[in-house]
């Protein structure tokens, strides 16, 4: 086993509304190792995003980080000043997001927004830092990059605003990128390229990766583990083949025989009958309980404990092939 890079340990993050508390991360632990790819996945709404900004500690008010701890090469990410989590945020952690054209500075062309991260993080002259931001989009498959570097993100298609944000996060050299939702909005052919593009520089720079999405393709795509979230908990973690292949959570289970059924057409269209727990409720038993085909007595007064077998990790009292 890879030594890890990342290491969170029972992280849980509430948001302090009107109308209550709302548990979007909820008691969350989860790995990635050195040059590993690992995937979050779940339906809108489950806290993965939330997840992703407590990592870097960008969660924004009324959010707060409750416990826990995010442990990256050995340091607590939750201890550190803010003055040393920006020196790390940035260069040594990155993050792509979801929707680029929220995040790109309209007021800014694309040399000015690469440029800075670098000049503050590595020290480059502005000339260095300008070639530097050339060649990455280059590499990044981008046509005359000379060119786009002088335009604004509004002269910018989907696609190529999405390559940005991802040369922006790797322009620094980071050990983890942070990818949340980054094929969303994109169509189909754009997809696929971007996909592509994750898994070259996966392999060219020996990055690690936490990819979130809520699209099962995308997670097995690039994935090597993945843990599946509901309800701001994780409730299955293993091999994405093994996950996929053989889900034991039912929440699992449900997700993989949905996706199954768009792409088969000689399957009926399933889904996962129900609704989602309201976060501001006080839970008891499994959050999925409710939802359940496999529920018995003790789901709805006990949440699960963890059963790990062979590398495979599943919260759930009666698991599908239990």
């Amino acid at each position: 086993m890879n030594n890890s890079v990342l290491r969170v340990e029972k992280l849980s993050t509430y948001f302090f509304t009107e109308n209550g508390v709302v548990r979007a991360v909820d008691d969350v632990s989860l790995v990635v190792n050195e040059n590993e790819v690992v995937g979050v996945v779940g339906e809108s709404g489950c806290g993965k995003s939330t997840l992703a900004t407590s990592i870097v500690r960008l969660v924004q008010p009324p959010g707060r980080i409750i416990k826990g701890s995010v442990l990256f090469k050995g340091l607590n990410l939750l201890e550190l000043p803010e003055e040393k989590m920006r020196k790390i945020r940035g260069k040594r952690i990155s993050m792509v997001f979801q929707n680029p054209a929220s995040y790109l500075n309209p007021l800014l062309t694309i040399e000015e927004q690469m440029t800075e991260a670098m000049i503050l993080h590595l020290g480059l002259s502005r000339k260095t830092a300008v070639e530097r931001s050339i060649e990455i989009l280059r590499r990044l498959g981008i046509f005359s990059p000379e060119t786009v570097i002088k335009y604004y993100p509004h002269q910018l298609s989907g696609g190529m605003k999405q390559r940005v944000m991802i040369g922006m996060a790797v322009s620094c050299d980071p050990e983890l990128v942070i990818a949340d939702e980054p094929t969303t909005a994109l169509d189909p052919t754009i997809q696929v390229q971007i996909l592509d593009l994750l898994l070259e520089l996966r392999r060219s720079l020996g990055l690690s990766m936490i990819v979130i999405t809520h699209d099962l393709g995308v997670a097995r795509a690039v994935c090597d583990r993945i843990y599946v979230m509901y309800a701001g908990k994780i409730v299955e973690e293993g091999r994405v083949d093994e996950v996929f292949d053989r889900p034991l959570h039912p929440y699992t289970y449900g997700l993989m025989e949905s996706a199954l059924s768009i792409y088969d057409k000689d399957r009926p269209v399933k889904y996962v009958d129900g609704a989602p727990p309201k976060l501001v409720e006080e839970l008891k038993g499994c959050y999925f309980a409710n939802r359940c085909f496999k529920r018995v007595e003790r789901c709805m007064v006990e949440f699960p404990n963890p059963s790990s077998k062979d590398g495979r990790t599943v919260y759930c009292w009666n698991p599908v092939e239990g």
